[in-house]
């Protein structure tokens, strides 16, 4: 992630060269996009976002971003019997539903069809955490995994079905910020495609367990990559 958001950067000094200044055109900005981050997989999670324009290069930022937040210690494993992997240790997953509001300020115009517009954004709001348990294949059967039962290594056969437990689910409430840059390659004055990268910050009132053997956390931090795409009027 930090050799692409190297590349990115440089990418954007070079183009920034040719940006002209321009008065904006648009009061309204639709986005969504998919989400890369130190916390999640290899797709961290969804993001939605509108922004309305306040006053000349200022605008209120209103999103929601749902993210699969893992424990750091997390690793995959093939499962000795049957060839499909799982996570060992894993008792549940926690899923982020983030509400944000904030402000986006615009850094570097682009011209009308040319170069690229940085922002920057600081947002926040409130989070529904839903904590799910984390099934597994064991001897057969899938049941939530239990550290103090399913000790034996080798019994696992593999991880649950998709959305598995889902219905099983905790919810807790908590708060999350983030702070971040934002890179606009569009060519279009009315079509929007481009990165976003930063620092996200989440925390709820008591520890949520992922993993009961390692250390967890009520508190969690990530870096964060999204590419985006969108329309503006």
């Amino acid at each position: 992630m930090k050799k692409v958001i190297l590349i990115m950067v440089l990418i954007s000094a070079s183009l920034l060269a040719a940006a002209q200044p321009d008065r904006n055109e648009y009061d309204t900005e639709i986005t969504w996009g998919v989400n890369k981050n130190t916390r999640g997989g290899l797709i961290g999670g969804v993001v939605f976002k509108l922004a309305k324009q306040k006053k000349e290069d200022l605008f209120a930022v209103y999103g929601i971003e749902v993210m699969n937040v893992k424990h750091r210690q997390e690793q995959r494993y093939l499962s000795p019997t049957s060839g499909t992997s799982f996570v060992w240790g894993k008792q549940n997953f926690l899923y982020s539903i983030r509400g944000l509001y904030g402000r986006e300020a615009l850094l570097f115009k682009k011209a009308p069809q040319q170069g690229v517009q940085i922002s920057g954004i600081v947002a926040g709001g409130p989070t529904i955490g839903v904590i799910a348990p984390y099934y597994i294949l064991y001897n057969g059967n899938y049941v939530p995994f239990d550290s103090d039962v399913h000790r034996n290594f080798n019994s696992i056969q593999g991880s649950g079905k998709l959305f598995q437990g889902l219905g099983e689910s905790e919810l807790t409430i908590g708060l999350n910020a983030k702070a971040g840059l934002s890179f606009e390659f569009g060519t279009f004055k009315n079509n929007v495609a481009g990165v976003e990268m930063g620092v996200t910050m989440e925390a709820f009132p008591k520890e949520i367990i992922l993993i009961p053997t390692q250390k967890n956390s009520a508190l969690f931090s990530a870096l964060y990559f999204t590419m985006y795409w969108g329309t503006r009027r």
